[in-house]
């Protein structure tokens, strides 16, 4: 069984991953964008029984653009957000696939509000995944 671990930026907030994740996506709401400082953000959910987490964080939770609980891990030494859960997919925990520091890492095979996704991203999207707004 494949083992993963993502962390911080200064390695005191970490989680391993065991097994593969359940999905990878991307998300192109506003939030996200905020969140990241990015066009778009890239997690991968696993359910929680394959995690073990270790490390200190501070928890930050907001509505999604869907209305819903999300509620984020960041580290309170880096400020690095490594992990989240959602109410939209209880049970679950969402690393950022940036926090694995593994460029090998599978691609995403979902993307969300793409409404709001920036045009110029469009030619990543050529990559078999499926689309939802």
């Amino acid at each position: 069984m494949k083992t993963r671990r993502a962390a911080c930026n200064c390695g005191r907030l970490e989680i391993v991953c065991k097994g593969e994740p359940v999905r990878i996506s991307m998300c192109h709401c506003l939030e996200c964008q905020r969140r990241t400082g990015a066009v778009f953000a890239s997690q991968a959910w696993f359910a929680r029984q394959q995690t073990t987490i270790s490390g200190n964080s501070t928890q930050f939770t907001r509505q999604s653009d869907a209305n819903r609980s999300v509620s984020f891990r960041f580290c309170p030494l880096c400020g690095s957000t490594v992990y989240w859960e959602a109410d939209a997919i209880p049970g679950h925990i969402a690393v950022a696939v940036g926090a694995f520091a593994d460029p090998v890492f599978p691609a995403p095979t979902y993307s969300g509000f793409e409404a709001r996704r920036h045009r110029w991203v469009d030619p990543l999207l050529t990559v078999a995944v499926h689309h939802s707004d």
